[in-house]
């Protein structure tokens, strides 16, 4: 699934093709998506100009007069910028087609994105009960220390909710986790001020390092200009259970946490 990093590639990468551009025509092949596309979206954007390109939580914000057009790449999705059509493949569903003839092009394989033209803003049902941005300063030591003393629940489960940090996926939860030294397993309450500081500045480390490296391309996902990611051939923890820990050599150890395999060391991890 596109977490933070691969949203933020995605949004990076449209947004020189995109600013100051006017709409010229959506072509949709196919809308059933994870909500049926408005069947007058078309009519409603068409003519508008793209005032900037933004990212709340996973969702791309392509910013209009009145409106912005609310993009979710689901858990297989991808936009790829085209400078002139292209036959579409099977899972090309919609083409946002600028003046200057250049396309987006929105491709999901498993059809669990979205496209909604959002009118409300951050108050919108999607977007209003979001947490923090985990690169913003309104993720400070302070909030994410309140935020746990607040809960019982295992740390990986806190950070991997939207309601308190966004975009926290299942991958970077594991490196983060293991970067900081801290057993994803341990409630979060437990967990004193000083550990907590150094996993918040792991997470903006991890999140940081992702986007730099264009995401993670463990299946679907490609960059704006087709390409995949490569943060994936740092991953410590994720994806190597009952490999040897690259700090100590023990054998790391998988559980489901939250509903989501999680590997970690024994060792290293307290």
């Amino acid at each position: 699934m596109p977490e933070l990093p691969e949203v933020e590639t995605s949004c990076r990468g449209i947004a020189p093709y995109c600013v100051g551009a006017e709409i010229k025509q959506l072509l949709v092949r196919q809308p059933r998506l994870r909500w049926p596309l408005d069947p007058d979206l078309e009519s409603q954007i068409r003519g508008e100009v793209i005032l900037n390109v933004a990212r709340r939580g996973k969702y791309i914000l392509l910013q209009l007069k009145d409106a912005a057009l609310m993009i979710h790449l689901g858990m297989s999705g991808s936009l790829r910028v085209l400078s002139r059509f292209e036959p579409p493949q099977k899972h090309d569903h919609v083409d946002l087609v600028l003046l200057d003839g250049t396309i987006i092009r929105f491709t999901d394989p498993r059809r669990f994105g979205s496209i909604i033209l959002n009118h409300q803003g951050d108050n919108h049902p999607l977007l209003n009960r979001l947490g923090v941005e985990p690169l913003s300063e309104a993720f400070s030591d302070e909030y994410f220390y309140l935020q746990c003393q607040r809960r019982k629940a295992p740390i990986k489960a806190v950070i991997m909710n939207s309601q308190i940090v966004v975009g926290v996926g299942n991958i970077y939860a594991q490196e983060s986790l293991f970067q900081a030294g801290i057993d994803p397993r341990r409630p979060s309450n437990k967990i004193a001020l000083a550990r907590l500081k150094r996993l918040r500045a792991a997470i903006i480390d991890i999140l940081h390092d992702a986007i730099l490296a264009g995401g993670s391309s463990l299946k679907d996902f490609t960059s704006a200009n087709g390409k995949p990611g490569y943060f994936q051939q740092t991953l410590l923890v994720y994806g190597r259970a009952g490999q040897a820990c690259h700090q100590c050599g023990k054998l790391l150890t998988q559980k489901t946490i939250a509903q989501r395999n999680t590997v970690f060391c024994g060792r290293c991890q307290r």
